[in-house]
């Protein structure tokens, strides 16, 4: 089943329309959860064939045919494995014959336990891209054990960062650590080490931890602690919320508005369309930091006069960097988002549309998520497995 939804905006595919730049890639994908997903869904997006491997005891053919709710799981296919068995690991193994890439996010360790490492694959298949997804790493002292985004924030400083001055640090959603420095970086990884495989050179593994990524993202943080300008308590800086003009505010209604005034033309900006200051207050300069204490508190009042929406109307269309604070269900309906396309409604649920976008081979969303086990059949023929053979592989419960 391939459900192409068209996209509104350049770039993207009409129905039926182009499959995006991987097209013709394929990519065996252990389950897993969190940035392993998300690597797997990037590179589906982008326009390669990513057969899902399931878990058997996770099958339930009553939902075959309808959606499956996990959004991350979404352009592939799936077939239903167990891994501990022998024939649940040829059959992996003949998948990856036809592969160009493998992901997984199992500990480091667990998939050599299965025969399904990369000593086990690459002599299936040499020019195999094996993209490993975990949070602390391939070696390391603390690669054995188990953690979570917060835990990788907190080694790699993005953590520390992260918050009001004089207050706790605050968990950034998981999106910096499993999806940013994560996933995103994986699928990088992957498609940078197909590139080199297509030049000529043999497959490889790429090894990604979110505490590399994460890393790597606060580069910019590190230079400018280097360069003096910025302070290592948390909510001082220019970026982090200290600065009064780049921060969030509530209006009379209790919703917030983002302003991001940096530059200092669009600060007067923001100054002659507001009105700035109310009568009784003063407008201090912004540029010492001993001023920004009364300077947020002036705009915390102004800010406060009117609702919102009143708000965005005046400023949203300027150069005065205002936006509103919109919640998950807002976001969608917003006029930009819609005309761009940036949300798509596809097989019942509205979802994020694949990005970044290609004038030449635009991306398309083609599947909705499968349910475990959906194409078990139809990928292992594929393979080149005889219909008897999965007949007998059924039969011991090596795939479902």
């Amino acid at each position: 089943m391939d459900e192409r939804v068209s996209h509104p905006g350049a770039g993207r595919s009409a129905a039926g329309g182009g499959a995006g730049p991987l097209t013709g890639v394929r990519v065996v994908e252990l389950a897993g959860i969190g940035p392993g997903p998300f690597t797997a869904m990037m590179l589906a997006d982008l326009g390669a064939d990513v057969i899902r491997v399931d878990r058997a005891t996770d099958v339930d053919p009553s939902a075959f045919g309808t959606p499956h709710p996990d959004l991350l799981n979404r352009g592939r296919r799936s077939v239903a494995v167990d891994l501990k068995s022998t024939g649940g690991r040829d059959a992996v193994l003949a998948l990856v014959g036809h592969a160009d890439a493998l992901v997984e996010g199992f500990r480091p360790g667990v998939t050599e336990r299965l025969g399904l490492g990369p000593a086990d694959c690459h002599p299936v298949n040499p020019r195999l891209v094996y993209g490993r997804m975990t949070g602390w790493g391939q070696d390391g002292p603390l690669a054995p054990y188990a953690g979570h985004d917060i835990d990788y924030l907190a080694l790699t400083g993005a953590l520390h960062g992260i918050g009001r001055p004089g207050e706790r640090p605050v968990p950034p959603l998981n999106l910096l650590g499993d999806f940013g420095g994560g996933g995103m970086m994986l699928a990088l990884g992957v498609v940078s080490a197909l590139y080199a495989v297509r030049a000529g050179a043999p497959g490889q593994v790429v090894d990604a931890a979110v505490v590399d990524g994460v890393a790597v993202l606060s580069t910019q943080v590190h230079a400018l602690r280097r360069l003096g300008l910025w302070q290592d308590p948390r909510g001082v800086n220019l970026l982090d919320g200290g600065a009064p003009f780049y921060d969030t505010y509530e209006c009379a209604d209790g919703l917030h508005l983002a302003v991001g005034a940096l530059e200092s033309r669009f600060y007067a900006e923001l100054v002659r369309r507001t009105g700035f200051p109310l009568p009784g207050d003063e407008a201090p300069d912004r540029d010492d930091p001993a001023n920004w204490p009364a300077l947020r508190a002036a705009w915390a009042r102004l800010f406060r006069t009117r609702t919102r929406d009143e708000w965005t109307a005046l400023l949203g269309s300027s150069d005065a960097c205002v936006a509103p604070v919109l919640d998950w269900r807002e976001a969608p309906e917003h006029p930009h988002l819609a005309a761009r396309g940036v949300f798509v409604e596809h097989a019942g649920a509205t979802q994020p549309a694949p990005a970044p976008r290609f004038t030449g081979t635009p991306t398309a969303l083609r599947r909705p998520p499968p349910h475990p086990g959906e194409h078990t059949d139809e990928v292992l023929a594929e393979a080149g497995l005889a219909a008897d053979r999965i007949a007998a592989l059924r039969a011991a419960g090596a795939v479902a």
